[in-house]
């Protein structure tokens, strides 16, 4: 007994989702980060640390719990411990053009919530990224921020932005 238009069709649409889940995926990139925290006393912490990646076309990435997503340390790994280098790596979407501004951000939980960053490498399938930090996230220790952003992107978004209304045609506006 052969199979009914019917179940051609739905074949064909599980084939098609299906090939679309796995294109998808391949549009994912490897992103290796590493972090180092400083030697200073009371350096390191135990709060949660989040990224977002940003490119000089204003594409962007958040990684809200680097850790979850991508921590290599093996289990009973203490993370983002005073003098340590942690090494993360994870699949996330490819960027267009290659990283060159980050936010990094501590969301101020646990007993040991100040954290001092030396810097932060990221590196993906196609480009790398050195930010130096050397920098508090805490609420008690200048600059009073749980929260710091490298932008080292040659000309920004402001002139991707401007390249953007040249190509425009001339018949709208932007606002």
């Amino acid at each position: 007994m052969g199979m009914s238009v019917k179940d051609h069709h739905l074949f064909f649409f599980f084939a098609l989702v299906l090939s679309s889940a796995i294109v998808a995926q391949c549009d994912d990139c490897v992103y290796t980060v590493l972090v180092k925290t400083g030697s200073i006393i009371k350096g390191g912490t135990d709060s949660i640390i989040s990224l977002n990646l940003s490119s000089a076309d204003g594409d962007s990435l958040e990684i809200s719990n680097l850790v979850s997503w991508g921590g290599l340390g093996g289990p009973g790994r203490d993370y983002f411990e005073r003098g340590n280098v942690d090494l993360f790596r994870g699949k996330a979407k490819c960027l267009k053009t290659p990283v060159c501004a980050m936010k990094l951000t501590s969301d101020g939980s646990g007993p040991h919530h100040g954290w001092f960053c030396s810097y932060v490498d990221v590196s993906s399938d196609t480009a790398h990224q050195h930010f130096t930090v050397e920098q508090w996230l805490a609420k008690d220790a200048p600059p009073f921020e749980l929260q710091t952003t490298r932008n080292y992107c040659s000309h920004g978004l402001k002139n991707h932005r401007k390249l953007q209304q040249q190509q425009i045609p001339s018949d709208f506006t932007i606002m």
